[in-house]
């Protein structure tokens, strides 16, 4: 690495740099009606440190993300970078997407440049600590070429170098890796991380926002995990492992498991007490389902009766499917729902509804099913209950799209009816025709 690409000395490690107190974030959505994505969420993040923001989709994190990037404003609460109000974005943060968000008119070296230009930088320095910074996180060779000519992994590596190049403290970074494949991701995790320890980056903090547990685990210092609707802090787990870390050290995998017990533990007592008064106020309908189809939560069952004699550890399970916590958690909670398993500890069991599920032919499986549906999913059976008073033994579908969105978003009743409209369809409870968007029953009794 060229001499001058190391601009910063090595981070003070316990110096407070970004100060969040009891920040809250709501969205419209409707003309008298808010959205709160973040709740009294309170961290400070010191120097020398690598913080994971963990959660589930829906959990606020990117939101806060957002807020800390200076390209959005919280409704309520304070953000103080190094000691002043945060109140737009600031030269010492920069920030890594998701996306590769490459403009593919420009080669590499221009891409990294354009993110100096804005700062006034003269043309000569700006080529020069570009270079450096593709040289940094090891694209050099690659300066005069295109995005489409770069694998995934190259493209996000360029993102990297765009960020770096502007020398800031603060790196915050949003799944940076979750649009790449295992191998890739791996590798890019491993030089980042090893750069860092090296002291090769001009950086003093890095914040990152992730739902895979083992990459938390594998990269920072400190987790804070985040409950969900609203986002609020629920828990916090230092990783004292030396890097580099070994995923298979008995240590690595206690973490991993604390994590996911913690993540399917009930919420604090308060706010369960609050979700299941408002769900009991409007009949349950302020249950919120994620669209997931049947064949998997049949296939979860079958891996879980077949691999695991019923009852499985859900860090082990996650290995084993290849899955991460926003694919396998809102399976798990479904079969839960439906009383087809039960979660627990960071356990995941099947019920004895749920082995004779497993156990049974497809119209046993359909009628069974069905019977869950209707006993334990309110908006189910609210949709029958409907079609069989009717005459016609139709509804339309904003019947009951609009009376989910007396409670909650309007995408959010969409995502609901959806599953909704899977599930019954399987299980033959009643039909629905996309093109009259319509429910009915097919043959009325």
């Amino acid at each position: 690495m060229p001499a001058a690409a190391a601009v910063r000395e090595a981070p003070k490690t316990g110096e407070v740099m970004l100060d969040i107190d009891q920040v809250r974030q709501a969205y419209p959505r409707g003309p008298s009606n808010t959205l709160l994505v973040l709740d009294g969420v309170s961290l400070k993040l010191k120097s020398g440190e690598i913080v994971g923001l963990l959660g589930r989709s829906g959990s606020g994190k990117s939101s806060l993300l957002r807020i800390i990037a200076g390209l959005a404003r919280p409704v309520d609460g304070k953000v103080t970078w190094r000691g002043r109000p945060l109140v737009g974005p600031s030269d010492g943060i920069a920030m890594v997407f998701q996306s590769f968000a490459l403009f593919p008119w420009l080669t590499v070296l221009e891409n990294v440049e354009i993110g100096l230009e804005p700062l006034g930088v003269p043309a000569a320095e700006r080529r020069t600590r570009s270079l450096e910074a593709i040289d940094l996180i090891g694209l050099d060779g690659f300066e005069n070429a295109y995005p489409k000519e770069l694998s995934g992994g190259m493209r996000q590596r360029v993102g990297f170098a765009r960020a770096l190049v502007v020398h800031p403290e603060l790196l915050l970074m949003d799944e940076p890796f979750s649009a790449l494949d295992v191998l890739t991701a791996e590798t890019l995790r491993t030089d980042l991380i090893e750069l860092w320890t090296e002291g090769k980056l001009p950086l003093r903090s890095i914040l990152i926002v992730t739902h895979n547990i083992e990459e938390a685990v594998l990269m920072c210092d400190r987790v804070i995990i985040f409950a969900a609707n609203p986002g609020r802090i629920a828990a916090e787990v230092r990783i004292d492992l030396k890097h580099p870390r070994n995923r298979d050290d008995p240590a690595f995998r206690a973490l991993v498991d604390d994590i996911y017990v913690r993540m399917t533990k009930p919420l604090e007592a308060a706010a369960r007490a609050a979700q299941q008064a408002a769900a009991a106020a409007h009949g349950g309908m302020g249950i919120i389902l994620p669209d997931v189809s049947t064949n998997d939560l049949a296939g979860l069952m079958e891996t879980l009766f077949g691999d695991f004699d019923g009852k499985a550890d859900l860090p082990e399970l996650a290995d084993d499917l290849s899955m991460e916590v926003d694919e396998l958690f809102p399976l798990a909670e479904t079969l839960q729902l439906f009383g087809l398993a039960e979660i627990a500890s960071g356990d995941i069991r099947l019920t004895e509804i749920g082995r004779r599920f497993v156990e049974s032919d497809v119209d046993q499986r359909k009628r069974l099913f069905g019977e869950q549906l209707l006993a334990r999913v309110p908006i189910a059976a609210l949709i029958r209950r409907v079609l069989d008073e009717r005459p016609s033994h139709r509804a339309p579908y904003r019947r009951f799209s609009e009376e989910l969105e007396d409670f909650m978003s309007e995408d959010a009743a969409d995502e609901t009816l959806s599953a909704v409209i899977t599930w019954g369809r399987y299980a033959e409870v009643f039909a629905y025709d996309e093109q009259s968007q319509a429910f009915s029953l097919e043959n009325p009794e």
